[in-house]
């Protein structure tokens, strides 16, 4: 094995959350004897997102190739992975079924089959609340998943693979279930998912806001750098190991509030655009005091200053346009803003 430092792979690194894990992992010093691998595929992420450092190697490839995924494991002595990489596009997975799982449970299953073999030391793996479905809120970890779309089930999957690979080989994990994450580097062009940078975008373009139904469904929108600390420490914290860990913000508004908090930033009033309801969860928030007992009190930026500072970041890089997803499976059902080849 050419390189002998070892390494922490971060997947999805060129990505949202993964390219501000991989600035955290370089400033953490539990951390700096460690080369970091930044492995993606640049399909919704950015190679200038990650950071340029001597000790990030960027390494492009695809975690749903096998061959690619085993490469990179013949390459490098991995220590800990960090596993962000995935199509998160919750509301569309229900109409590319093959596409979610191949990409976000197979691409998964990939990487704990060459992480037991290299004998990693931790896999920190990033779920979802989708996994709970409908339900009470606050959802907490007692909360029995009943995932309502392909994107939830499969990140449940994971989360069971990742037990059945502990019990059977001794691979240590931890995962968190994030929501409704937003903030600097995320891909505001990306028009299925991250409604904050859908709305941002937008605005920049001078394009109504799209909402679907009356925009009554709530969320807690959560600010980037409020998930990054007890993801790093995961490894180190005895009480972890195994467990299944809610984080994000906890105060929930509706996406009609969001908007007015958006357009503040922005200086205009803009048009709203109602369009049919979807088959979503309405209200979806979670409790995080299991997170706050293992890893200590979170930081909760509030959601006027985390979309001030995502504001002023976006404007620095400008809109970005749109493409239409080009692999649909099933067109029953299918949104008709999302069937538009156009940003529009």
């Amino acid at each position: 094995m050419p390189h002998l430092a070892p390494a922490v792979l971060v997947t999805g690194a060129a990505g949202f959350i993964g390219s501000h894990l991989v600035r955290a992992i370089l400033d953490d010093e539990r951390y700096q004897d460690f080369q970091i691998i930044a492995f993606d595929d640049l399909s919704g992420g950015f190679k200038e997102n990650i950071p340029s450092h001597e000790r990030v190697v960027f390494v492009q490839g695809d975690i749903s190739n096998a061959n690619d995924v085993a490469e990179l494991y013949s390459k490098w002595p991995v220590r800990y992975v960090f596993h962000l990489a995935a199509y998160a596009a919750e509301g569309l997975s229900h109409f590319i079924r093959r596409f979610n799982y191949q990409n976000n449970l197979i691409g998964s299953v990939n990487l704990i089959n060459e992480s037991v073999k290299a004998g990693v030391q931790y896999f920190v793996f990033t779920s979802s609340i989708a996994v709970y479905g409908k339900g009470q809120v606050p959802m907490t970890e007692a909360t029995v998943p009943h995932p309502e779309d392909p994107y939830g089930i499969g990140k449940l999957a994971v989360e069971l693979d990742l037990k059945s690979a502990a019990d059977m080989f001794g691979l240590k994990s931890t995962v968190f279930r994030p929501h409704n994450v937003y903030g600097e580097y995320q891909n505001i062009g990306d028009r299925y998912r991250n409604v904050v940078g859908i709305f941002m975008n937008r605005m920049m373009q001078g394009l109504p806001l799209p909402i679907f139904g009356d925009g009554s469904q709530q969320r807690a929108f959560t600010y980037v750098a409020d998930i990054i600390r007890p993801m790093l420490s995961a490894p180190f914290v005895q009480e972890a190991e195994g467990e299944a860990f809610n984080i994000g913000a906890s105060v929930p508004v509706s996406v009609r509030e969001l908007v007015d908090v958006v357009a503040s930033e922005f200086g205009g009033k803009p048009e709203i655009q109602f369009l049919a309801a979807r088959n979503e969860v309405h209200l979806a928030w979670s409790d995080h005091s299991k997170a706050d007992r293992v890893f200590g009190a979170s930081t909760e930026t509030p959601l006027a200053v985390g979309i001030r500072q995502m504001a002023r970041w976006a404007k620095q890089v400008g809109y970005r346009k749109s493409a239409a997803f080009e692999n649909i499976e099933i067109e029953q059902g299918l949104p008709l803003s999302w069937r538009s080849p156009n940003n529009d």
